[in-house]
């Protein structure tokens, strides 16, 4: 069965461990993108969510597996500097599933 996993910094991703995610909280750049790339190539994860900030350090993992079924990349809005970014990818990925647009 595969896994589903939400990284970024402690508060904007604790609460995803309540609904059985497996979180990840790295502390330094290097240490996001290596986490994020041994997430992607282990083949365990059918989606990996992750917070705006740590999206932009890893954007070139992002960008690798943007068009592949897994893991689903979903960048997510966490507690501090969002850019928009992350609702807007929240709503591309509900639309892809549903096939229909969110009302605002």
């Amino acid at each position: 069965m595969l896994k589903v996993a939400a990284i970024g910094d402690r508060e904007s991703v604790t609460g995803f461990k309540s609904i059985g995610l497996e979180i990840h909280t790295p502390y330094a750049t290097d240490e996001s993108v290596a986490l994020m790339k041994k997430l992607c190539e282990s083949n365990e994860y059918a989606a990996i969510f992750i917070t705006e900030e740590l999206a932009v350090e890893c954007r070139e993992i992002i960008k690798k597996y943007e068009n592949r079924t897994t893991p689903a990349i979903i960048s997510i809005p966490g507690v501090r500097n969002n850019t928009g970014e992350g609702m807007l990818s929240v709503s591309r990925s509900i639309e892809r599933a549903v096939g229909s647009q969110l009302p605002e």
